[in-house]
């Protein structure tokens, strides 16, 4: 038997286990407090700095495509209601330090009575008389300038398939197989100078449009697909901008590409690195600028 020496010995010897801190009870309120901090940093960042944006139709190649991301600045113009990231029913005339845009810019919409952002160009400017003509526009009476120049060889994939509907006759298969999209490209120069590639390749409705004077404080919006694209030209019923925006609906500026996908992408991120159309990333959206001659 052990006796009681031997007993007391093996209890000093055991080695004790450490007692378990106690932990500190979770601060659920200041957990949800950081979270709604950074929530609304995001919100703000978006609404009053840049954001980022996808293009989803064909309504401005051969500038941007169908899987192009790009950043769009939200001060160059001011601010208003429709530079916040989440577009309710109400809107406003209101604007912040508002600026217009210049002839050639790209700017964000949202329509009338839609909750969606749209993305055109600046093509007539409050004051000016407008009207297009075959497809050609005619500012303050004066034909804006449109030079041909070699036809756009754009790779078909998932996001541009080149469609016989939407492009007759304009998709071609090379010797290796791989098949392209032979887009007729016209230059167009507004009178600032800006200039930028359209595609005009087919007679439509949209060619022609009445004359009208652009209100003070309005925009007239057009596409550069110009056959392809719900703009100032098409009534809102049919999608389009219902004439000239008034400029509490620009949103904001596009600047640049950041990347862009050809379709063939799915959830597994090993598919995006071979989506990635990598010729096209940090291509600047601003237009070009023309010397222009001084008329002797």
């Amino acid at each position: 038997m052990i006796d009681d020496q031997e007993r007391d010995a093996a209890a000093v010897s055991a080695p004790r286990k450490p007692a378990t801190p106690a932990r500190d009870p979770v601060d659920w309120w200041s957990e949800l407090r950081g979270l709604v901090l950074m929530l609304l940093a995001v919100i703000g960042f978006h609404s009053f700095i840049a954001k980022p944006f996808y293009i989803p139709s064909i309504s401005m190649m051969p500038g941007l495509l169908v899987g192009d991301r790009l950043i769009v600045s939200k001060y160059p113009y001011g601010w208003n209601w429709s530079s916040i990231s989440f577009h309710f029913a109400h809107r406003g005339t209101w604007r912040l330090l508002g600026a217009t845009p210049q002839y050639g810019d790209v700017v964000i919409v949202v329509p009338r009575g839609q909750d969606q952002d749209y993305i055109k160009r600046v093509v007539g400017r409050p004051g000016d008389t407008i009207e297009v003509i075959d497809g050609q526009i005619i500012l303050n009476h004066k034909p804006v300038p449109q030079v041909s120049e070699k036809p756009l060889e754009l790779p078909v994939d998932e996001n541009q398939p080149c469609d016989g509907h939407t492009f007759p006759g304009l998709r071609y298969r090379v010797a290796n197989g791989q098949e392209f999209c032979e887009l007729p490209i016209r230059r167009e120069t507004m009178p600032n100078g800006a200039s930028y590639r359209i595609i005009d390749h087919m007679e439509q409705p949209l060619d022609n449009f009445p004359e009208t004077v652009i209100p003070a404080g309005h925009l007239f919006l057009m596409g550069d697909n110009r056959d392809h694209s719900a703009d100032s030209r098409a009534p809102l019923a049919e999608q389009g901008l219902g004439g000239p925006v008034p400029l509490s609906d620009i949103g904001g500026r596009a600047e640049f590409l950041t990347f862009s996908l050809d379709g063939s992408e799915t959830l597994n991120p090993l598919t995006w690195w071979s989506a990635l159309r990598g010729y096209r990333a940090g291509a600047s959206l601003h237009p070009e600028h023309q010397t222009r001659k001084t008329e002797p």
